[in-house]
């Protein structure tokens, strides 16, 4: 079992390697192959975004808003998008 998942880290690092903009994302503190990856599979075509806010918005991380008259208040992540992108995502802000 340690065999294949060594053989699947170097696989997954060999394709990690060979894209510019994975490559680009793991110069960032925390991510990973794995998480660059994953982050360039689940966003696909960045042009579709009108704003860069509508990424985090699109993975789940925006906070959800209550307004009603003077009431103001900002909750939890809404937690709509991809469930393992949000996952890898706090687990590389975690670990600066």
């Amino acid at each position: 079992l340690t065999e294949q998942i060594e053989r699947f880290d170097r696989q997954l690092l060999a394709v990690a390697k060979g894209d510019q903009t994975v490559r680009r994302m793991m110069t960032v503190p925390g991510i990973g192959p794995l998480t660059a990856l994953s982050f360039v599979v689940t966003i696909d075509n960045p042009t579709r975004f009108r704003h860069s806010a509508d990424v985090g918005a699109y993975l789940g991380l925006t906070p959800r808003r209550y307004q009603s008259g003077e009431m103001d208040r900002t909750g939890r992540i809404s937690k709509r998008g991809n469930h393992q992108m949000r996952t890898y995502l706090f687990e590389a802000a975690k670990s600066c």
